[in-house]
């Protein structure tokens, strides 16, 4: 088995290859479906590489609700079948494939009207019954009934006006980020080439047959032809834009729609549940997140910068305005510790309104070797990147094993428990605190072995980052050496949260994080000084735009930060997922 190891020489190495030999399959796009479908295809044996113009996860994948489910909202529209495929991938995750990071969470649903009772009642009982359909899911424990003092009870924080009754019932939560991180680092110890910050810039040809793709590393400069038997974009809200390329306009439609998340620290809202409330458009969530709390979305068009969505003053209003109408003590804006918003990519349907749009998926091939996949849930990656190398096996021809990644659980998951189990041992032994440990294993499962060798090798990475003390310094160095990060933004954006997380967004910790990661990447000071302005810069835009009152005016003062390694804006196959 090749390292999981996705550092700097490793992404070196992995250029090299997809440059000297043709692969059975390149996919362009580091999300979560992206990965997924590396993992997928790699683990049937085919030759796999996968290259993202940004950072992986940079996206939609890293800006989700961080949930892990069925989707409760679904059953209105009467999508049986989705709530079910998702429920089944929920236990899956749970129990076999990411026991580490996928951990059950409950919510309280709320209603004003004793009639709601049964109403919603009704609702979770299917719910849950479509989840025993797998045997996966009984792990997770089953809804119960709530008078409003029971509520209350769990729930402290609502206002007692505001409920006659609640139904508590359970999903699961993940850190969106780490997952694509985690499938990806599989997919390479499978032997998958990966490669972040490698853009494709335009799709090679012979006749009507897409055969690779010309690659530019964002990086150097340095263009290669990566030449594959057929090519998979997973470009998300992109997905229209690859279609005009290949002359395959109209095959799948896909719209945008825009959701903003807050966080808010945990003391702000007293209570031992999440809740999820519904909304005249679509449903409210207020999800516990370690010490704070995520409180979203929104659900709205977006058809400006598909790169970095701005989160609009609007939008943190609609959010606050909402919660704080079942809140006994409101939410003000100086409570808003973070924010972030992320794209949908929705299949587009007869509804003009995106709440309505489907989130199924559809697989396409506008042109012979190129596969289109678009629209889809998180929770459903993996059933998503069956599908599209199921797609790319057809193309391939010949007998191609079916999909194993049902059965394989990722880097980090084997041996979890037992290692769960032993923290208190492993503090003893590391000199870590059982917290630490506890937080180390829940984010890197067995792996956390690699990051206590590290701080072995050097007691101070045992340390916590200045201004991310929730956080080791070790981690600032594994996430370059083994999980792919190449820029302070990737470190304290994705392989840490310290950037929605911290009152300052990060900026206390940027040099302490740039200076850490200097040495696996070959930095002299004048680049730590710059990554640490890019990412001030960054966080100086964010929060401009959320003072703006339109999506327009957000748009147009976030659009203007500069990026650390700015893309080529050409075509677009590449563009972050």
């Amino acid at each position: 088995m090749a390292t999981t190891w996705l550092g700097p020489k490793g992404r070196a190495e992995a250029l090299a290859s997809m440059a000297d030999e043709e692969l059975d399959v390149l996919v362009v796009g580091g999300g979560i479906v992206g990965a997924g479908i590396a993992l997928d295809a790699v683990s049937r044996g085919l030759s796999t590489g996968l290259i993202e113009a940004r950072d992986f996860a940079s996206g939609t994948s890293s800006r989700s609700s961080k949930l892990i489910h069925g989707g409760l909202r679904y059953l209105e529209q009467f999508d049986f079948e989705l709530v079910r495929e998702a429920l089944h991938e929920r236990g899956l995750l749970l129990t076999t494939i990411a026991p580490h990071l996928v951990r059950p969470v409950p919510f309280l649903f709320p209603f004003e009207h004793h009639w709601e009772r049964f109403y919603i009642g009704a609702g979770v009982t299917l719910y849950d019954t479509l989840a025993l359909t797998s045997r996966n899911n009984r792990g997770l424990p089953a809804h119960r009934h709530l008078s409003r003092s029971g509520a209350l009870r769990v729930f402290p924080a609502l206002k007692r006006s505001a409920l006659a009754g609640a139904v508590q019932y359970w999903d699961c939560q993940v850190d969106d980020a780490r997952l694509v991180t985690t499938v990806l680092r599989t997919a390479a110890g499978l032997g998958a080439n990966i490669a972040s910050r490698v853009q494709a810039v335009e799709f090679l040809r012979e006749g009507e047959h897409v055969v690779g793709a010309t690659a530019a590393d964002l990086e150097t400069g340095d263009r290669k032809q990566i030449r594959a038997r057929q090519v998979v974009n997973a470009a998300g809200v992109w997905t229209d834009d690859i279609q005009e390329m290949v002359g395959g306009r109209g095959q799948i439609h896909v719209s945008a729609s825009k959701g903003v998340h807050l966080v808010v620290p945990r003391d702000r809202i007293q209570a031992s549940s999440g809740m999820i409330l519904q909304t005249e458009k679509s449903v409210l969530f207020v999800i516990p997140w370690g010490r704070h709390w995520i409180i979203g979305t929104t659900d709205t068009p977006w058809d400006l910068d598909k790169e970095n969505p701005a989160a609009s003053r609007a939008d943190i209003d609609y959010v606050l305005d909402h919660v704080n109408q079942v809140l006994r003590t409101p939410l003000g804006r100086d409570d808003v510790e973070g924010v972030y918003a992320g794209l949908r990519p929705l299949l587009s349907g007869e509804s003009e309104e995106t709440s309505k749009l489907s989130r199924e998926h559809t697989v396409a091939h506008p042109v012979p070797g190129l596969v289109l996949i678009a629209g889809g849930k998180y929770t459903t990656y993996r059933v998503m990147a069956k599908d599209a190398v199921d797609a790319v096996a057809h193309g391939l021809g010949g007998a191609i094993p079916n999909s194993v990644t049902d059965k394989l659980p990722l880097v980090g998951a084997d041996g979890y428990a037992a290692l769960y189990n032993q923290r208190h041992r492993l503090a003893r032994d590391s000199g870590l605190h059982v917290s630490r440990i506890t937080h180390l294993l829940r984010r890197f499962g067995s792996s956390v072995h690699d990051v206590l060798d590290l701080i072995r090798e050097r007691s101070d990475l045992g340390q916590p980052l200045a201004g991310g003390e929730d956080y080791l310094r070790a981690e600032v160095v594994y996430a370059v050496a083994a999980e792919g990060a190449r820029h302070l933004e990737d470190v304290l954006s994705r392989r840490t949260r310290i950037s929605f997380e911290t009152w300052d967004r990060g900026i206390a910790a940027a040099e302490a994080a740039a200076e850490l990661m200097a040495e696996p990447l070959g930095w002299n000071k004048e680049q730590v000084k710059r990554e640490v302005e890019y990412y001030r810069k960054g966080i100086e835009a964010e929060r401009a735009a959320q003072e703006q009152d339109t999506d327009q005016e957000a748009d147009a003062v976030q659009h203007g930060a500069p990026e650390i390694v700015p893309d080529l804006h050409v075509g677009r196959p590449g563009d972050r997922p």
